[in-house]
């Protein structure tokens, strides 16, 4: 059975590529985007398998 870790970061608008592929590179698979607390602002949620 799969094991994940989860994680939410701030998404900036003006700058979503960059950081949606930095999370990438870094095994993050994202889930869902949400608004957030300002229109410039969005939440993402990610998940990736636990390493063991």
């Amino acid at each position: 059975m799969v094991r994940w870790e989860y994680l939410n970061a701030p998404l900036l608008i003006h700058n979503t590529k960059a950081i949606l592929d930095n999370f990438g590179r870094d095994g993050w698979e994202l889930v869902s985007v949400v608004p957030g607390a300002t229109p410039e602002n969005l939440i993402a949620f990610f998940k990736r398998p636990v390493q063991s």
